[in-house]
């Protein structure tokens, strides 16, 4: 029963970050060509890219559902590029749309799986196995730290707690692998600022 309350969890959890997104961008007119808070990327960027992440999940649900190990998107790293980059430059309206019809088949194809089905590992972009349970709860990270980054006044404090608790979980051991350890102490001390950090993941 355990796997399955998780299952139900994340599932709510999908569900309710993604409508709360779609309600921002519905009380919206944004500017797809504007700048993000992403370096190189516009507000079109990080909406074809969620919409292009979810059909990844769902890709990867119904592989999990056949048994069938694949990676999660078709051309790999340069895949993924080249499906962000065909999905940015459309008007503001059919962006909305694309990301409220392709997280509405997220929820769609998770209803499919058997329950033995939520253990089965696919390939993340970067080569990592991943459960079909990891891959519906990393699409809530993405979809929250998205919004995020929109700019358009969702803000980390608004964050649900788990995905807080899992950040900070994942985050906080490797965080002396992305900066210089004494300076990373001296800022826990109040000694200094906070330090530059590498590029997350």
């Amino acid at each position: 029963m355990g796997m399955l309350r998780d299952v139900a969890d994340a599932l709510e959890m999908v569900a309710a970050v993604q409508s709360d997104l779609v309600a921002d961008l519905r009380a919206s007119e944004l500017d797809p060509d504007a700048p993000c808070s992403l370096p190189g990327w516009t507000r079109g960027h990080v909406l074809g890219h969620l919409s292009r992440n979810a059909d990844s999940v769902v890709r990867r649900l119904e592989a999990s559902a056949a048994g069938t190990v694949i990676s999660q998107y078709e051309g790999g790293a340069e895949g993924r590029v080249a499906e962000i980059e065909a999905s940015r430059s459309r008007p503001y309206a059919e962006l909305v749309t694309d990301v409220e019809e392709s997280g509405a088949r997220v929820l769609a194809a998770a209803t499919l799986l058997a329950d033995d089905a939520w253990s089965f590992e696919t390939l993340s972009v970067g080569g990592e196995g991943q459960s079909a349970l990891m891959v519906l709860k990393r699409r809530s990270r993405e979809v929250v730290i998205h919004h995020t980054d929109l700019g358009i006044g969702f803000t980390p404090e608004q964050w649900p707690a788990t995905i807080v608790d899992e950040l900070l979980a994942e985050c906080l051991p490797r965080l002396e692998e992305r900066t210089a350890r004494a300076s990373l102490a001296s800022w826990l001390v109040d000694r200094s600022g906070a330090p530059p950090l590498a590029a997350w993941g």
